[in-house]
């Protein structure tokens, strides 16, 4: 376990906890480690929603697959942050997304129910834990709420630089990275990977943007 503490000490479910006290926590709720090749489901739809998962290697991505099949990517997840924690704390029976990995990712799960009935000798950094649990839950509502502004808008264009634009913003750049190639975006946006394609060579005919891969410049 004391491999993966340079990436724990990251995660924000754990801001403020000493070493020694993650460790004493994980000998008490039985932390499980395994590892997933790409494309492997990490969580499905209507598995018991008890865990909550940390990112120690790689990525994954949360999605919802319609009737029809079609994909809508919700968001991403990199190394030292968490999924699972709101349908854990929500106490629902099953979860609603499936967690697929997007390269070789190692995950961490944490029995929520385990965490919550730590023995005594761990409540001097309990209150901690669960501080940093209601920020992490409070700041995906916004992420999600961020998304919905997105996905609201009319057309693929508006889409689109609505959510570049809020990308240069977290970054505090014109220049920056996305998580998402072409196929990725176009679920995450949700829109026809076609039709995203040729506005993205509208965009960049007209000077608004550069784009190679996944990089991206605003102009």
């Amino acid at each position: 376990m004391k491999k993966f503490f340079d990436v724990l000490r990251k995660c924000p479910l754990f801001n403020g906890v000493e070493d020694e006290n993650l460790i004493e926590m994980f000998d008490c709720i039985d932390a499980k480690i395994t590892t997933y090749d790409k494309n492997q489901m990490i969580l499905s739809e209507g598995e018991k929603a008890k865990y909550i998962g940390i990112v120690l290697s790689g990525s994954a991505q949360i999605m919802r697959i319609d009737y029809f099949g079609n994909r809508s990517i919700v968001a991403t997840v990199g190394i030292s942050e968490i999924f699972g924690e709101s349908f854990a704390c929500a106490e629902m029976e099953t979860i609603p997304v499936d967690v697929v990995a997007v390269e070789r990712t190692g995950v961490m799960f944490i029995d929520y129910a385990k965490m919550l009935h730590m023995s005594s000798n761990t409540r001097k950094f309990y209150q901690q834990i669960i501080f940093n649990l209601i920020k992490i839950i409070a700041t995906k509502n916004i992420l999600v709420n961020q998304k919905i502004e997105i996905t609201s808008k009319r057309t693929t264009r508006d889409k689109l630089m609505t959510y570049l634009m809020l990308q240069a913003k977290k970054n505090k750049s014109n220049c920056f990275d996305i998580p998402y190639d072409r196929q990725a975006l176009a679920d995450y946006l949700e829109v026809d990977r076609s039709g995203l394609s040729a506005e993205i060579g509208k965009l960049s005919r007209e000077g608004v943007l550069i784009s190679k891969r996944n990089h991206f410049e605003l102009l």
